[in-house]
């Protein structure tokens, strides 16, 4: 028997990232944080909020938790130990608030991604996002937990009316909100020629999804982050802009 196509099922895939962050042109200090792991199958994105004194502390505290997460090679062993993790910050976030001075809350959203062999898993918190690029095609992996987002699930708002709502930037849940968090969880598929964005919420709310799609068609990693953060930049980013770019490439 000769078999006219090989079977990509047993190549392995090796992923090649870049990411970036940057303060924006209207903060004063960057309250992202990111985390790449790729020895972990690993990445991940926060987002704090609270104010320059606290927003950075808190998406720091979250991409120190998953940091400290050893290398584990079973797929749901690793979604259990982030979910873990994540919920043991909410505490650890909450905690660090209660005893600071004055009456003031923080938290941070989360967005991360884990990869075993060809499939990947979303695991989020609020409205940092993921996206998966294939075939030329844009689709988004996550939801937002955002007030607009639920208003356009329930059909009180078109996805037309999303973009320049006055709540858009409000959000419904976020680690250190709430003494119960609620990590919500996409389980897709990862082969050889995807490519994943990972990103808060500064880049999609300064540049448009077509052009984000026309960025990500580049070849390296490195030149898709690098030309996102510069439109978003060049558009007057009013938010932190972080950015995290994996392209997917058939192993040895």
């Amino acid at each position: 028997m000769v078999l006219s196509a090989t079977n990509t099922q047993f190549i392995p895939i090796e992923w090649s990232g870049f990411s970036l962050t940057d303060v924006g042109t209207v903060r004063s200090v960057n309250e992202d944080s990111v985390l790449m792991l790729p020895h972990a199958g690993l990445w991940a994105i926060a987002d704090g909020m609270g104010g320059h004194q606290v927003g950075d502390i808190a998406s720091r505290k979250i991409v120190d938790a998953l940091a400290r997460i050893p290398p584990i090679e079973l797929l749901s062993e690793a979604i259990d130990a982030v979910d873990d993790a994540l919920i043991n910050v909410n505490y650890d976030i909450i905690d660090y608030a209660s005893q600071q001075p004055g009456n003031f809350s923080m938290g941070s959203t989360i967005v991360s991604l884990v990869i075993r062999g060809r499939v990947g898993v979303a695991l989020w918190v609020g409205d940092s996002r993921l996206y998966r690029y294939r075939n030329g095609q844009l689709a988004q992996m996550t939801r937002d937990h955002s007030q607009v987002e639920e208003l356009l699930q329930m059909g009180h708002i078109t996805a037309e009316e999303v973009e320049n709502h006055p709540q858009r930037n409000v959000i419904t849940r976020a680690v250190g909100g709430e003494e119960e968090l609620y990590v919500d969880l996409n389980v897709f598929s990862a082969q050889i020629g995807d490519t994943f964005l990972l990103c808060s919420d500064g880049l999609y709310n300064a540049i448009s999804i077509d052009e984000i799609t026309a960025h990500l068609n580049y070849r390296s990693a490195e030149d898709c982050v690098q030309l996102l953060m510069q439109a978003a930049l060049q558009k007057g980013a009013s938010d932190n802009v972080s950015i995290i770019v994996l392209k997917g490439e058939a192993g040895r």
